[in-house]
């Protein structure tokens, strides 16, 4: 099958679901160690949700934030991933996606977070066999399918203060 970039603009929501339930192991590129930016709270989460996060960043290589230890690169993961998260620019993506194409056994998924888009990279990681999403963030739509997003009333046409209480119809699950 041919690369098709119209495909990408967006995402049925069955797709992105099954995503979110089957990877188990998300490999971070592009990790802060800086509490306002967002590749910060992104691990932290997605950690909390249960993934084994594998955060990558040079420059914060050896520590450990969340008890997950950062990598300098992909090639330094010891363990399979099932999922590549990019958190650069558009233009980074297109390394880190032949980075992730060399990795033995690859990755299921390549998942570029919000405003990343590389349709070069996206076709490359497709001929060999990856699922690409691009231009999305794995926590707002783990948040979107939880119901998390709703206990602060967003898309839900109803706005409150009020936490929901535990045992009552209106609880939220924090699970797909």
């Amino acid at each position: 099958m041919s690369f098709d970039a119209k495909r990408h603009d967006s995402y049925p929501d069955d797709l992105i679901h099954g995503i979110l339930k089957s990877v188990k192991s998300i490999a971070l590129v592009g990790f802060s160690n800086n509490e306002a930016r967002p590749s910060y709270f992104v691990t932290k989460y997605l950690i909390e949700r249960g993934y084994t996060l594998y955060p990558i960043n040079p420059a914060l290589a050896g520590q450990v934030f969340f008890g997950a230890k950062v990598y300098a690169s992909l090639t330094d993961i010891p363990a399979p991933i099932d999922m590549v998260d990019i958190f650069r620019n558009s233009e980074a993506a297109g390394p880190i996606t032949d980075e992730a194409l060399a990795l033995n056994p690859l990755p299921k998924v390549l998942w570029m977070q919000l405003s990343v888009r590389n349709d070069e990279a996206a076709a490359k990681a497709e001929a060999k066999g990856l699922t690409v999403i691009m231009n999305r963030c794995p926590k707002i739509e783990f948040g979107r399918f939880s119901g998390e997003i709703g206990w602060s009333g967003v898309n839900t046409g109803l706005l409150s203060s009020k936490r929901p209480l535990l045992g009552t119809k209106s609880w939220q699950k924090r699970t797909l």
